[in-house]
């Protein structure tokens, strides 16, 4: 019988639940995926806690691969047995099996493996729009990205290398620099025991960076800001240590007329012509393997709540999936 993670309640990671669960078939336009593998993501921790809002009771996950079994009325563009990938809503990839709409799915190429995909999808095209749609750089440019070890780090240091990009990358700990420089992170701070934005003045010999790439929120927002250059940008693109705190317009004036974006996934693959663009360009990227996805941490979904305690707790590196 098919199984699922489903939550009750907002909270800590003990209100997940592993039940079985009746699938059912597709209606039109869905189809029937069985997961082969289940991305894990800082933002499942969101929905769980509440900090992105969801119908309760519901699911969780965003992010999976696996194949189609079945599809409904409608459905044109794909068939029985084709290996497909996803990520977005409607949540509830934490599950052996799902029903979903088929426009949300992205056929899968045959040299990309489920586990990879599974390991990427999100956070390979989070990279592709990080790199490709929000700011026009060059190569020679340099950059500022926290949580340069992570599952987007390794990806966005591969990526920005390959486009001629100079990465100053932070990471929590000298292993983790280690990794970071061992994936085309030109310089790595040791946020714990250096002064993030004093070190990058003086690697950018005190002019700062044109764009900041900010997964963390609370805790980096204003070092991130002290590190931009006059008329700079902040990508605020995650939260993993809470939200951003509210803006003073007039603070970034003061701070060089800086300039600072919110973005979502959702926004930059709602069109399917530049999903499939985005994801093309990605999936050659790994096909080829010019960039390497690192999936250094695997758990059984019946395991989620140990999954999300590492996760949270910062003793992760590089991507985790769940194996199905």
């Amino acid at each position: 019988m098919a199984h699922a993670v489903r939550i009750d309640e907002t909270g800590g990671p003990e209100v997940m639940r592993w039940v079985p669960v009746e699938v059912g078939a597709p209606g039109p336009g869905e189809v029937r995926v069985r997961h082969e593998a289940v991305g894990l993501n800082f933002a499942d921790t969101y929905f769980r806690t509440g900090l992105y809002p969801a119908p309760l009771p519901n699911g969780l996950g965003v992010e999976g691969a696996g194949v189609v079994e079945a599809v409904g009325p409608g459905v044109a563009d794909f068939e029985p047995g084709d290996r497909v990938t996803y990520t977005g809503s409607p949540l509830g990839a934490y599950s052996t099996e799902r029903v979903m709409p088929a426009d949300s799915l992205i056929r899968l190429p045959d040299n990309i493996d489920f586990e990879t995909a599974a390991a990427m999808t999100m956070r390979g095209l989070t990279t592709a729009y990080l790199l490709r749609r929000i700011h026009p750089l060059e190569a020679g440019d340099t950059v500022l990205l926290h949580a340069a070890a992570g599952g987007v780090g390794l990806l966005f240091c591969q990526w920005a290398a390959l486009l001629g990009i100079r990465v100053i990358g932070t990471v929590s700990t000298h292993e983790k620099a280690e990794v970071a420089r061992a994936h085309g992170c030109s310089e790595v701070i040791v946020y714990r025991e250096q002064d993030v934005a004093a070190e990058v003045r003086r690697l950018t010999d005190g002019a700062g960076v044109p764009v900041v790439y900010d997964s963390i929120g609370a805790t980096t927002f204003e070092t991130s800001l002290d590190s931009l250059a006059r008329r700079g940008l902040l990508v605020c693109f995650g939260t993993a240590s809470g939200p951003i705190p509210p803006i003073d317009a007039m603070s970034l004036a003061v701070k060089g007329s800086l300039f600072v974006t919110r973005p979502a996934l959702a926004d930059y693959i709602a069109d399917p012509a530049e999903r499939a663009e985005l994801a093309g360009e990605l999936f050659d990227h790994v096909g080829s393997g010019r960039i390497r996805v690192e999936i250094n941490q695997r758990y059984d979904l019946v395991d989620c709540v140990e999954a999300h305690r590492d996760l949270e707790a910062g003793r992760t590196v590089g991507s985790s999936v769940f194996k199905v």
